[in-house]
């Protein structure tokens, strides 16, 4: 009886790694050498966080994009805000001229009462 799994022998002609290939890493690592465990792990969440960190950077960007497309807007009068903004000071505007037309007919009719009594 065999003690758990049989790990068969190579078989056939064996390929060893040149000096310029183990310097390039492009060598075939033998079955007996493993990778360990925590280091696949440790790569894939660099890789992980690097596109976290990508995208994160192409949402800021777009971000941006969207905020200058909307201040182009606001600045031509096309947004729902900037159409609001735009009613309101032209009421606001049209009240401070009917306040001063009305100041001035006041005016002017306060010193016609006094020209008035002088006579």
């Amino acid at each position: 009886m065999g003690r758990g799994k049989f790990k068969g022998k190579p078989t056939g002609r064996r390929n060893f790694s040149t000096p310029e290939e183990i310097a390039a890493g492009t060598s075939g690592r033998p079955r007996t050498f493993k990778k360990n465990v925590a280091e696949e792990e440790q790569e894939e969440e660099e890789i992980e966080e690097s596109e976290e960190e990508e995208s994160e950077d192409e949402e800021e960007l777009e971000k941006q994009k969207a905020h200058e497309r909307y201040m182009k807007l606001q600045e031509q009068g096309k947004t729902e805000q900037a159409r609001k903004d735009l009613e309101r000071l032209a009421l606001i505007r049209q009240q401070r001229a009917d306040a001063a037309k009305k100041r001035e007919e006041e005016k002017a009719a306060k010193e016609q009462r006094k020209s008035e009594a002088r006579k």
